[in-house]
């Protein structure tokens, strides 16, 4: 098993690498590289043309796992997702064609133009590592992380994520623009290749993007710690302009991005602040705002960085 000091140097080259290509967006790419390594699945919510599908391709590479891609569409299938069982007529038996859901990493690109039966087909495997096709488990090898993404402000010909499936995502990130310099920079960059994208070169291979996911389990969370994420969760529960917050499994989902988090920093254990880092992409998309303060334009986001404010913060020995 890898030590935390080498996670922390693989970190470093993955993001290096990425960044090739990727100008300007390290926080985001830290954050979805966080949740490959704790095992998470990514909601990446933002406009067209903000390099989502390049992260991911990207990110995929440098990780040394099968990438596979998915655009969803109103007419899209389940069986298109999962596949589906076909006559061969040379044996006369049926065999299986598996769909490109059985991969390490997947893009489902626009998730929300799918119909909820299609998008439902994913729950399974994103919450089981598994898929059922035609009465018969066949489990996906992993690493299996979903990368989904969705426009956020054009909702005609869409069906909205429920919150069963919302919640099934570990982080919710969005890219958002890049400031004037990156953007000149990617103009520079982009004269200077002479093509339209660089992909990256693989940092590690699928075996080692395992070994780093079982270190990030064994780092130390300590009872103030522990205590201090409930509370936190417990906090957006009892908010005034919160109808339903966060869920059990955010509270896993926090913990684990924190775990990952302080493993990615060299340390053995986490402290607070990698709990703060991560609270907005973790918890702001599993809380569900009352009519008053939606209407009003208030934001989940801001809710939680309220949380925060008011929380105690344990210290640390």
């Amino acid at each position: 098993m890898l030590d935390t000091a080498q996670v922390r140097e693989i970190s470093e080259q993955i993001l290096d690498e990425i960044e090739k290509s990727v100008i300007g967006k390290k926080n985001v790419l830290t954050a979805m590289l966080t949740a490959i390594f704790a095992s998470g699945h990514i909601l990446i919510e933002d406009l067209p043309g903000l390099a989502k599908t390049l992260i991911a391709r990207n990110l995929s590479a440098a990780v040394g796992c099968n990438f596979r891609r998915i655009q969803f569409t109103p007419d899209l299938l389940p069986s298109d997702v999962t596949g589906a069982n076909i006559f061969d007529r040379r044996t006369g038996e049926f065999r299986l064609r598996k769909g490109p859901l059985f991969t390490n990493m997947l893009l489902a690109d626009e998730i929300n133009r799918a119909p909820p039966k299609t998008q439902a087909a994913l729950l399974e495997a994103m919450q089981e590592g598994q898929a059922t096709i035609e009465g018969e488990t066949h489990v996906i090898e992993p690493p299996f992380i979903v990368i989904a993404t969705q426009n956020p402000i054009e909702y005609e010909g869409t069906y909205p994520l429920p919150e069963a499936q919302l919640d099934r995502f570990m982080v919710r990130i969005a890219v958002g623009y890049p400031g004037r310099a990156e953007e000149a920079e990617i103009l520079r960059r982009r004269r200077e290749r002479r093509r339209e994208e660089q992909c990256a070169e693989e940092v590690i291979d699928r075996e080692t993007l395992l070994e780093i996911q079982k270190t990030t389990e064994t780092i130390h969370v300590s009872d103030d710690v522990q205590d201090y994420i409930v509370d936190i969760i417990r906090s957006t529960r009892n908010h005034r302009s919160v109808e339903t917050g966060a869920s059990p499994r955010g509270t896993l989902a926090l913990m684990r991005l924190s775990m990952a988090s302080a493993c990615m920093k060299g340390r053995d254990f986490v402290i607070p602040d990698d709990v703060k880092e991560f609270a907005v992409f973790a918890l702001a998309h599993r809380i569900i705002l009352k009519p008053d303060p939606w209407l009003r334009g208030m934001k989940a986001e801001s809710i939680i960085s309220e949380v925060l404010e008011k929380t105690a913060v344990p210290r640390m020995e």
